[in-house]
């Protein structure tokens, strides 16, 4: 199930730990109320008075202290090579920005100082995705990546509401979440079908018991508010801004809403804000099919040396879905107690699929899981849920659906569902069936949706990079063509990675690179169009 929702490969994380070999790829607004935006204020006298005093509030920033349960992280970050040491801060917002002058909630902040104070630009907000992800956790993670653009910024991240220590969402306990992720997500028959949705509402019960008072206000509109609060309290004119993934489609619905307090913002991983869930998960299905058949002829490519049976992509791919369909009948041994099951090693073989330096991984499990060893597929796994070596998860999955499910109107029924399973198996073979079902997430949630997809027109605003990456299995590259469209002429300027993986800047090529850092230092705007490597 945790692979319905585009989210940030968690994985890939520097600080996971490696203790064995199977481990080691575990290891505001100025003035304005809701629905303002720039276009004035048209809010109470003590609502405005109230982001007033919100805005004017003074950070405490601190040495980083060990991360909640929640975040996943059980050591503070570790400083910077040059000794920088990482800071970290609460700051206020509104439960509800309908109601500015009520109860508040704190979220957590994370930064590292710029290097040159002397030409220092401001502060660069990043959102790694999810959404769910924790900004306090991926931020020291991946800031090697980013050290060229801290010559000029404070690089800043931030638990968007709802997740890790920013009041994160809890749903079930570490065990029932063990059960929860292994069962079935797809059905054969009536009775898995009625037990597939009974688990569903007991799920979204326990979310609503846990986090009832925050469930209605983690939506992305409410983050995005946030951010412009963030960019107000931290000094900034104009918010700077790095969005990958979900943190794209933040971005944008900022920059709906604050068209003229954009900064130099890059989108990068870009999600499709023009499609509906539906459509979205189809999108999905294609994407990881895509990134599946790559993976594939490079096996096939390699001869010999490839561990995996077949002389064609099409053997190699038929081989994982005899796989999958084995361990729907029978799961084998996993890592202790704890059994792969078919889902599982979906969600697994998608959670390699993020990045091409992971390849080598999935080769390896999948060898491993034919010969009855699932430990790796079922490590791949519990990283995308969340799940570390001693059994504690993060609220990665809970904060994802609750945002999710907040934000998207749509709500479908097994009917519906059904009657679409043909087109997801025609996009994917391989995890078709997983995301049709995955449309069920939202169904028995106790908050409705707000809208059909997020609006991110922003004329008005300055240029801002997106960039799309041909080979992205989970936010497929024609969604950089469609939120470049959507943003608005002049203001979406696309940049084309040819390569694999999700995200083009982490992924270490140049010449993204070099576009990106001399755009967000130096303000040089490429041409539309530009294309790397």
């Amino acid at each position: 199930m945790p692979i319905t929702r585009p989210s940030r490969p968690l994985s890939r994380r520097r600080t996971a730990h490696r203790r064995t070999a199977v481990l080691a790829v575990v290891a505001l607004l100025s003035g304005a109320v809701a629905g303002c935006g720039d276009d004035g204020d048209k809010g109470t006298e003590s609502g405005r008075t109230a982001m007033r005093e919100l805005a004017a509030q003074k950070l405490s920033w601190k040495a980083c202290s060990p991360s909640a349960a929640a975040e996943g992280e059980a050591t503070p970050p570790s400083p910077l090579p040059d000794g920088t040491r990482w800071e970290c801060a609460f700051m206020d917002a509104p439960l509800d920005y309908a109601d500015p002058g009520g109860d508040t909630i704190e979220l957590a902040l994370i930064r590292a100082k710029a290097r040159d104070r002397a030409k220092r630009i401001g502060s660069l907000i990043f959102n790694f995705g999810g959404p769910g992800g924790s900004g306090i956790t991926a931020l020291p993670s991946f800031a090697p990546d980013y050290e060229k653009l801290r010559a000029r910024y404070d690089l800043v991240s931030f638990d968007p509401r709802g997740v890790g220590q920013s009041d994160g969402v809890e749903c079930l306990g570490r065990k029932e979440l063990d059960a929860f992720f292994a069962q079935d997500a797809t059905p054969d028959d009536a009775a898995e079908e009625k037990k597939y949705q009974e688990e569903l509402k007991k799920y979204a019960k326990a979310c609503e018991e846990n986090s009832g008072k925050v469930l209605p206000h983690v939506g992305t509109e409410d983050a995005a508010r946030d951010m412009d609060l963030m960019r107000q309290v931290l000094g900034d004119d104009k918010l700077h801004y790095f969005g990958i993934s979900y943190g794209t489609e933040l971005g944008g619905v900022y920059a709906h809403l604050f068209p003229r307090r954009v900064g130099r913002a890059v989108f990068d991983a870009v999600v499709d804000p023009s499609g509906t869930p539906e459509q979205g998960s189809i999108g999905q299905a294609k994407g990881f099919q895509l990134a599946l058949r790559n993976f594939a002829r490079d096996c096939v490519r390699r001869g010999d040396k490839c561990a995996l049976p077949g002389s064609t992509p099409a053997d190699i791919e038929r081989f994982i879905t005899g796989l999958l369909a084995r361990l729907d009948k029978r799961p084998i041994r996993g890592i202790g107690d704890r059994e792969l099951t078919q889902t599982q090693a979906a969600n697994g073989i998608a959670q390699a699929l993020y990045s091409k330096e992971y390849w080598q991984y999935l080769e390896q499990g999948l060898d491993e899981a034919d010969g009855g060893n699932g430990a790796l597929l079922l490590a791949l796994s519990d990283s995308m849920n969340g799940r570390d070596e001693n059994g504690n998860y993060s609220n990665l999955q809970a904060a994802n659906a609750a945002i999710n499910c907040v934000d998207d109107k749509q709500r479908f029924t097994l009917r519906q569902v059904k009657a679409k399973l043909p087109e997801f198996r025609e996009a994917s073979p391989v995890f078709g069936d997983f995301l049709g079902w995955g449309m069920l997430w939202c169904s028995h949630w106790p908050v409705a949706g707000k809208t059909d997809h997020p609006d991110v027109s922003a004329p008005g605003a300055p240029p801002i990079l997106v960039i799309g990456t041909t080979g992205d299995p989970a936010t497929p590259f024609e969604g950089a063509k469609a939120m470049a469209s959507a943003l608005g002429k002049g203001v979406g300027i696309e940049v084309t990675y040819r390569g694999e993986g999700h995200g083009a800047y982490n992924s270490g090529d140049a010449c993204v690179q070099r576009v990106v850092n001399a755009y967000l230092l130096d303000g040089r705007v490429p041409k539309s169009g530009t294309v790397c490597p």
